[in-house]
């Protein structure tokens, strides 16, 4: 049973960070923290052993949406990884994660946004489960439902990364933004259930050059300490 009195979750002190190893919100925000260097305790919340921690008393009162990520610092609790990262950009500036002008900046979290609240809200792993607990799907019709809301949003990604010249070695420039953030756990995850991922040589592409970076390479699941 996961132990999480509230009282020990929102103490000040180092960063800590609810999290679970194959979760894409908790992913992004564990590359944001790495970028920046910024040191911070991993809480493991396991979202499918003894009916899933994150649904027990314990995590509901760090987060009662029931949801991973969840970001506590000097007594206070952040939810949400996007605005987790925002938060973490304004607090420490460098590198940034969102540079350049207004433009620039509008792209980046376009992109990310694609990820984040196109494709990834019905793929995440409640929806799976209520597909086949509630109605019934098998694995491979879960499976399929996964692949084609991917894949269909990924081709939207590589189209706005393929059709503009400010994608470069990454995502927005030469340098990683709050749009790699987003990518490399969406890809993670794409590859992880078998998406055709040779439809997206740009974003394929982006994700192999941030995945050859340290602090992406920290944050992937199989480095995690609740990885299976």
């Amino acid at each position: 049973m996961l132990d999480l009195p509230v009282n020990r979750a929102i103490a000040g002190g180092k960063m800590k960070l609810y999290t679970y190893f194959r979760s894409s919100a908790a992913y992004r925000v564990r590359i944001a923290l790495n970028l920046k260097g910024l040191d911070y305790d991993a809480v493991p919340v396991h979202l499918t052993r003894t009916g899933g921690e994150h649904l027990q008393e314990g995590y509901l009162g760090v987060n009662p949406a029931a949801l991973v990520p969840a970001l506590a610092e000097n007594g206070r609790v952040l939810t949400q990884s996007m605005a987790i990262i925002e938060y973490l950009d304004e607090t420490h500036p460098e590198p940034a994660l969102l540079p350049g002008t207004a433009v620039d900046r509008a792209r980046i979290r376009a992109i990310a946004q694609a990820i984040a609240c196109d494709i990834h809200p019905i793929n995440n792993l409640r929806v799976l489960q209520y597909l086949a607990r509630e109605l019934g799907a098998s694995e491979e019709q879960k499976n399929t439902w996964y692949r084609h809301w991917v894949e269909l949003g990924l081709t939207a990604v590589e189209a706005m990364l393929a059709g503009d010249a400010r994608t470069g070695a990454f995502c927005h420039g030469d340098t990683p933004t709050l749009a790699d953030c987003c990518l490399v756990p969406q890809v993670f995850n794409a590859r992880r259930f078998k998406c055709r991922m040779d439809a997206f040589p740009v974003l394929s592409r982006i994700a192999e050059r941030c995945e050859d970076i340290e602090a992406f390479r920290l944050a992937a699941p199989g480095n995690q300490p609740d990885a299976e």
